[in-house]
């Protein structure tokens, strides 16, 4: 029904999308972060902040400040606001905010597998998870051995249950085996998610669309380089690829057999919009490349809210604000550890 969303979008969605433009218009500008990069001290940084949308959620903490708390404070905002829209949307929307959080359940999954295994305390491992990614049973994770374990005590409860099928094995977790199940479980949630939105039609699929084949090429660049000289094979590799995006099928083949990151550009420069990304960096190089992504990425998600009556808007202010609070903790770092000639290196910014 492409073309007809204006017909009928404001029903149930034209007040939460009236919402989300209204939270992305409260994102910081360029002004806001050469201000921020100029702070000496994390109290200058709170009382910059102070006079934006974080005013509020910082107002109460008493100095000495920490890096943690102005994240953990700024991530609480994008939670108040994402509970706020979920509470008020209506099918289908409901069901595509939700997809959205599902990224954060994997990473928290496999935090908590992670330092399990590392024998670290699961309290201390629960303060550091998303809270766009809890769910009931997760203090549980500690008891699993095997992927298997996991999945029947824990997992099969959850929204990430349909995932699990390709990667119960009965082999114990380590390093890799997680690693590997975490990108099996990313995989399959983007062709999910890319399969629900064609299936929403219209706008939302073609911006959607746009966005989640950004997300699983990243991925397989990110697979492709560090995978390079470790026990994973060729094919391994390739199963770890999503079965979308500007790369699916050729470039998964080519990247499948790369063996450095030069080979890797050698890939990613027959594809124009990728062409621009590995020409900013000199060969050899892959330590600027996620900055050079999250560039891209930024101004795909702003050119989404360019069109009206679509879900697009809502996964790129969540990702947008995701974004804005990376730039805060690296200000926050830079500052606090008295590196201020480094500010300025993988600051983002968005308007």
């Amino acid at each position: 029904m492409y073309g007809f969303e204006a017909m009928t979008f404001n029903i149930h969605g034209g007040y939460l999308e009236a919402i989300v433009r209204g939270h992305r218009s409260g994102l910081l500008t360029a002004a806001d972060y050469n201000n921020l990069c100029q702070c000496e001290t994390l109290d200058d940084i709170k009382m910059h902040l102070s006079a934006t949308e974080y005013g509020p959620y910082l107002q109460n903490e008493p100095s000495p400040l920490h890096t943690t708390t102005i994240v953990e404070k700024c991530t609480l905002k994008l939670v108040d606001e994402y509970k706020h829209m979920l509470s008020q949307a209506t099918e289908p929307l409901s069901t595509f905010l939700e997809y959205i959080t599902y990224g954060h359940m994997i990473d928290n999954v496999v935090l908590i597998v992670t330092g399990t295994l590392h024998e670290r305390d699961v309290q201390e491992l629960l303060e550091k998870c998303h809270p766009l990614g809890m769910f009931d049973s997760i203090a549980t994770l500690a008891v699993a051995q095997n992927m298997r374990e996991l999945y029947r005590l824990v997992l099969v409860d959850t929204p990430l249950a349909p995932y699990f099928s390709e990667c119960i094995t009965s082999e114990d977790l380590d390093d890799m085996n997680i690693e590997i199940m975490r990108n099996t479980l990313y995989k399959a949630y983007l062709e999910d998610f890319y399969q629900f939105c064609q299936k929403l039609g219209g706008a939302t699929a073609e911006i959607m669309s746009d966005l989640l084949a950004f997300e699983a090429d990243r991925r397989a660049v990110n697979i492709t380089i560090n995978s390079i000289g470790t026990e994973l094979t060729r094919d391994d590799r390739r199963k770890l690829y999503s079965s979308f995006g500007l790369l699916y099928p050729y470039g998964h083949e080519e990247l499948a057999v790369c063996e450095d990151i030069d080979q890797v550009r050698g890939v990613m420069e027959k594809y124009p919009p990728y062409q621009a990304i590995f020409g900013k960096l000199s060969y050899g190089e892959s330590q600027m490349l996620d900055k050079a992504f999250y560039e891209e990425e930024v101004k795909r998600l702003c050119l989404s809210f360019e069109q009206q009556f679509h879900y697009g808007v809502f996964f790129a202010y969540m990702r947008l604000r995701e974004q804005e609070i990376r730039n805060l903790m690296w200000i926050s770092e830079c500052v606090a550890q008295n590196q201020k000639s480094r500010v300025h290196d993988s600051v983002v910014t968005i308007f």
